[in-house]
């Protein structure tokens, strides 16, 4: 193998290596995102059944009131 054809290889198993290395990060960034939105989704799904519940105490609260009356 020539001096060139050396050199052509060496540089295109650098790129790789730049390229593995962006995807590696790239990775750990979505994987990071995908906790953050795991975490927000299950703080909402929280506050809705919350907020689920409240609904339904408020309207046996208005059901009640509207057979007392």
């Amino acid at each position: 193998m020539d001096n060139d054809n050396l050199k052509k290889l060496e540089s295109r198993v650098d790129d790789l290596i730049g390229a593995c290395q962006k995807l590696r990060q790239e990775n750990r960034t979505m994987r990071s995102h995908q906790d953050q939105l795991s975490d927000d989704h299950a703080k909402l799904v929280e506050k809705t059944q919350i907020a689920r519940a409240r609904i339904e105490s408020m309207i046996g609260r208005l059901k009640a009131l509207e057979r007392g009356s």
